[in-house]
């Protein structure tokens, strides 16, 4: 059933956003400074990778039955959950770290709880976006959202960039845990007022899953859509998770956090322009450009050590991502009915980033023990396209990348080529006209 209309409030969601933008921004610092000491201790990539694969895939995993509760219980509620309890994880790495120097398995344990929990956070976040909007007012939301999401990038590395330059990453621990009581607030502020989403409780949680399934299943363009956003996100997961250790291998950290921050302005410039200038129609061309364009920049980005040419790239990069993530979400969203939405989006969540978790667990791996060595002096490229690209230890990681980005330009061609999904711009034309 549907939440009462009258709830429905741009101002309301506002705030909501505002909330999250705080824990966004508290969420990247720590994972820029766990990405630093964990390469600093290491000095390799894949066990950055496994961190970074350990804090994502517990809260994708469970991702189905948040979904459940999101359209079963208040879901405002559930958010406040998740976020209070996902603190959890990251007081027990600061613990580890205030009686020494924190193991890398304690580290994992720590991303991982604070994932499971964190689970319950998306899908009814994304939920709550639908109670509290129109659907003409998605893509104008999407965009703030999109700059929301841009903070973890833009704020978060060059402010712990700078912290790390005079503390360590433990003030970033306790500004993350500090962050958790802002966005809690927002959130019960705008539980207030708001009829909460409920579905009969009679119905068991695997009839819930079918439910989602269903309402993903029975559209065959926005079934071959998310498939095809799985593919897409492996190879953007490469990029991802090597492009800290492949600037680490020629700089320290606080250019990495400058470098970050100013790629990242990137992503923000076009999550403005789509807030202010809403896309109202060619959905599939602006999508399939932007995944095309995007590839190109990555492949671009890993190409040398030079740092004007990282800014450039990565900057064009981060632009082209809004518009894709934006268009793809307006696509999706109006051909689910909004009774199922937090089934069906934690569905499309799990089922789209199965690629990250693939590309989580292999890239570290290829990196370190496949790419690396054939780059470095002596290396079976070094001679030939290491004249290129270059030699040293993070000249494997940027050939990777190089090839993901490619890989990433082909399957743009392809998607635009798939009439099921072509189809699903009918019911979005029609969702703005109304």
């Amino acid at each position: 059933m549907r939440g009462n209309p009258s709830g429905k409030s741009f101002g309301k969601f506002l705030l909501l956003w505002s909330g999250q933008l705080i824990s966004v921004i508290g969420s990247g610092l720590t994972a820029f400074g766990l990405g630093i000491y964990v390469f600093e201790q290491t000095g390799k990539a894949s066990p950055v990778a496994l961190v970074i694969l350990l804090a994502f895939m517990p809260s994708l995993l469970l991702s189905p039955v948040a979904g459940v509760l999101a359209d079963r219980y208040d879901r405002r509620l559930l958010m406040v959950l998740g976020d209070s309890l996902s603190a959890i994880g990251l007081i027990f790495i600061l613990i580890c770290m205030l009686s020494g120097e924190a193991q890398l398995w304690q580290i994992c344990v720590g991303v991982t709880i604070s994932s499971f929990f964190s689970s319950l956070l998306d899908p009814a976040y994304k939920a709550t976006v639908t109670d509290l909007l129109t659907e003409e007012q998605y893509t104008r939301a999407s965009g703030f959202v999109q700059v929301a999401g841009s903070a973890k990038y833009l704020i978060s590395p060059i402010l712990a960039g700078f912290l790390l330059t005079v503390t360590d990453i433990k003030l970033l621990l306790v500004i993350d845990i500090c962050t958790f009581f802002v966005t809690v607030t927002s959130t019960l502020a705008v539980r207030k007022g708001l009829v909460s989403m409920k579905c009969e409780q009679a119905k068991s949680f695997i009839r819930e899953f079918k439910d989602g399934w269903g309402a993903i299943s029975k559209n065959r363009g926005v079934l071959v859509l998310v498939i095809m956003s799985s593919v897409m996100t492996f190879f953007l997961g490469f990029i991802q998770t090597l492009s800290m250790p492949m600037i680490l291998a020629f700089t320290d950290s606080a250019v990495v956090g400058t470098l970050e921050t100013i790629v990242a302005t990137g992503m923000l410039v076009s999550s403005v322009i789509i807030g202010i200038l809403p896309i109202k129609k060619g959905f599939m061309k602006i999508l399939s450009i932007s995944l095309f364009c995007e590839g190109i920049f990555m492949a671009v980005f890993g190409l040398r050590e030079n740092i004007v040419l990282l800014c450039i790239s990565g900057f064009l990069f981060l632009a082209m991502m809004p518009f894709a993530n934006t268009t793809l979400d307006f696509l999706v969203r109006t051909n689910i009915d909004n009774a199922v939405q937090g089934r069906a989006w934690s569905l499309i969540g799990l089922i789209s980033q199965l690629g990250f978790v693939a590309a989580y667990a292999l890239s570290g791996v290829l990196a370190d023990y496949v790419f690396t060595p054939l780059l470095v002096e002596g290396g079976v490229l070094a001679d030939n396209l290491g004249k290129i690209i270059g030699t040293g230890s993070g000249r494997g990681t940027g050939l990777l990348i190089i090839i993901a980005g490619i890989l990433l330009c082909v399957t743009s061609v392809i998607l635009y080529n798939l009439k099921s999904v072509k189809k699903l711009e009918n019911r979005g034309d029609l969702c703005i006209s109304e």
